[in-house]
């Protein structure tokens, strides 16, 4: 693209495009390739599926991209495919553009000859252009255009080029008078077609779409269509004619199922198409494509795992060490922040809101940033260059001894990052059984949330040269006790046979930097985001709840013995004893000490057991909790000691390790928990998961515990 294409606010003529295409195309990378457009992520109406539209400028015309999940064909077994069929049957918009990879030109062609049933304009972009010169295929894209009586243009995302005719095209497009697709069939389907279409003409149907779509629509047995012309007064004569037209259609095939008879006619038809525009030059078969060179290291079926947790192990080690440089910046900066604003503020109460609950509460939240931002990185990265495909596909034969599918592991790794897309991620899973089984799993994977805890802790009690092993232990711990939780699971709640592993995998590309910029980028205001409000709103909660009711006669009592203390160390400690005193009789003490007993066998104290039960809001909200909870009063605080210090000084080791355990089992966030539970099928599974999970760590955190003290420490 050039300077021609630019963001302005207002232009007369708008045109608004829906993107389609099968996954893995490069939709998202072309989106992002149409220029230094501005991005739009939100989710469609009633459903949590999220849309992404582009909107730019190009001359005097102004554009809406929305780019659609990723669907194989016009089905609706999976969420995303029911979305981008819904958005093309129902939406307004004026224009498709249909994304094929070059290189697989037969297979994608499935979708494109089932769009041209649509009403709507249309263009085809021929993307991953430059990916089909390195393998000797060559497509007549001119044509293409001719068989088809569709624009096809050659594009390649990943080098920008061709992008400017392919807009300059869809400008030509939206001008012209629509053009009807060439999709031409079997004589059977074709005289059929003609049969049905002569009725409607014949009884002048008024319709937007054209005869020839509504007709093969109806043969098709679309359910949108037949609902619209249920009601018509010409569905009585209609009816008889479509029986024996899909009985004509089935013998000449040799079926009774009218989708198997469209989909050998579909398959001909694309076989036809690429046997006319693609050329294949001849390449020696002993040499091998960079993709398979890579595959035979990274999917190796002895050192493919270890290869994998290297660079998981290596991705953690990462994540605590350049994490650990801007840490320190932000815990001075906020440090500083508490300094100034309370120099400012008299009240004593109003100072310890602002310092201890909102600056302390927040700060301890937006700490851990960088490591956030660092395993958002490296999940990204994962995905964009197909590398989470093949770990899939290595760890298939692994899981399915615990009971899991292939598949799986792409909604559980997802989990590393956060909960809410990993549930949504296991719709790829069409096996129910797989799918609920991978549903409870996921909870059982470290979201990023639970990031800043292990760290906290991590760096509590261990140096900076081994605290990203520990980073790593813990992340394995998880997903490894997971595992166990799945087979038990299999072989009681979730018996039955093992689905087998069908999985497209795509070729290795280089990843996107803005594409991974957008993405981390999104997922990191969120959680300042989430920081700012509903962080800030609990830590102030939680300071009120831990500051009130007030003991006048207590505080008087203590004013005195401090007043008549002789040295600063006595009259530093009447007030640490003040401060606890204050703490366990308030609201949130006294919850704490009401549940105190049944943690106790866990090693946890009130505070710890407070931290948790917070922690079912969101886990984030467990640092602020025990920021708060433990600066209180506490005079190591004036010594500018971090709370890492501070929890070194007040948890035993044991107890940490209890604490640990118990937040990489127990229940999801809020949030999470009622997507979970959307997604499972109702609310019972929700508290089933809450069942299973809260035994289980509760049984996990007692062995952790008492284990960890017979062994000394």
């Amino acid at each position: 693209m050039n300077e021609d294409i630019k963001t302005c606010p207002i232009i007369a003529n708008h045109i608004k495009v829906a993107l389609v295409g099968q996954p893995n195309v490069g939709k998202s990378m072309l989106i992002n390739s149409v220029s230094n457009a501005h991005l739009h992520v939100g989710n469609f109406s009633g459903v949590t599926v999220d849309k992404t539209e582009v909107l730019f400028d190009y001359k005097e015309y102004h554009f809406t991209v929305v780019d659609l999940p990723g669907t194989y064909a016009f089905t609706d077994y999976t969420i995303e495919e029911r979305v981008t069929r819904d958005y093309l049957c129902a939406e307004n918009y004026d224009i498709i553009i249909n994304v094929i990879d070059s290189t697989n030109l037969e297979k994608n062609l499935q979708l494109t000859a089932e769009l041209f049933t649509m009403s709507k304009k249309m263009v085809i972009a021929l993307n991953m252009n430059d990916e089909a010169q390195k393998e000797g295929i060559e497509v007549n894209a001119e044509y293409m255009s001719e068989l088809l009586n569709i624009p096809c243009i050659k594009v390649s995302a990943a080098q920008k080029t061709g992008i400017e005719e392919l807009i300059n095209t869809v400008v030509t497009v939206h001008e012209k008078p629509k053009q009807e697709p060439k999709l031409i069939f079997s004589e059977a389907v074709e005289e059929e077609t003609e049969n049905i279409v002569s009725y409607l003409t014949k009884h002048k149907y008024q319709a937007r779409n054209s005869y020839r779509n509504i007709a093969m629509n109806l043969l098709k047995e679309n359910k949108r269509t037949y609902a619209k012309l249920h009601d018509e007064p010409i569905w009585t004569e209609l009816q008889p004619i479509l029986i024996e037209s899909s009985k004509h259609i089935e013998l000449h095939h040799d079926t009774d199922d009218i989708k198997e008879a469209f989909a050998e006619e579909y398959a001909s038809f694309n076989r036809g198409i690429v046997a006319e525009v693609v050329k294949q030059k001849v390449v020696q078969k002993e040499v091998k494509t960079l993709t398979e060179k890579i595959d035979s290291i990274l999917i190796h079926p002895i050192y493919g795992i270890p290869i994998f947790l290297f660079l998981m192990w290596g991705l953690f080690q990462l994540t605590f060490v350049l994490g650990a440089v801007p840490m320190d910046w932000i815990n001075s900066f906020f440090g500083w922040l508490g300094d100034a604003v309370g120099a400012t503020i008299t009240n004593d109460d109003m100072h310890s809101l602002i310092v201890d609950g909102l600056i302390s509460g927040v700060g301890a939240v937006v700490l851990f940033t960088p490591n956030i931002i660092i395993l958002f990185v490296g999940i990204a990265l994962l995905e964009s260059t197909g590398y989470m495909s093949r770990v899939a596909f290595l760890l298939d034969g692994f899981f399915h001894k615990f009971g899991l599918h292939g598949q799986s592991f792409i909604p559980l790794v997802t989990g590393f990052g956060c909960s809410i897309p990993a549930y949504m991620s296991a719709r790829i899973l069409k096996n129910d059984r797989d799918r609920l089984l991978t549903l409870f799993i996921i909870s059982f994977m470290s979201c990023g949330a639970r990031l800043p805890v292990y760290v906290l802790f991590a760096g509590a009690f261990f140096s900076e040269a081994i605290a990203g092993n520990v980073l790593f232990i813990i992340y394995i711990s998880g997903a490894m006790l997971g595992l166990i939780a799945a087979k038990v699971l299999k072989m009681t709640a979730f018996k039955g046979a093992d689905e087998p592993f069908v999985m497209e995998m795509p070729k290795y590309r280089l990843p996107s930097v803005k594409l991974i910029w957008h993405t981390v980028l999104s997922k990191t205001l969120l959680y300042l985001k989430k920081a700012g409000t509903f962080i800030a709103g609990a830590a102030m909660l939680i300071w009120f709840l831990s500051n009130y009711p007030h003991n006048q006669e207590l505080q008087k009592s203590y004013a005195l013995k401090i007043e008549q203390a002789k040295t600063a160390t006595q009259k530093t400690k009447l007030n640490d004893k003040l401060a606890n005193i204050n703490l366990e009789n308030s609201y949130l003490g006294r919850v704490g000490k009401f549940s105190e007993p049944i943690f106790q066998p866990l090693g946890l104290d009130w505070k710890m057991a407070v931290a948790l039960e917070a922690g079912i809001a969101a886990k984030e909200v467990v640092v602020s909790t025990l920021g708060v909870l433990y600066s209180l009063g506490d005079s190591v605080n004036e010594t500018n000691n971090s709370l890492k210090e501070i929890i070194r000084k007040n948890i035993p080791f044991a107890s940490a390790v209890a604490f640990i355990v118990v937040i990489m089992i127990y229940l999801p966030c809020f949030a999470a928990s009622i997507v979970f539970t959307r997604e499972a099928g109702g609310i019972k599974y929700f508290f089933y998961m809450f069942a299973f999970t809260s035994i289980a760590a509760y049984v996990m955190a007692f062995l952790a515990y008492h284990i960890t003290l017979l062994l000394g420490y």
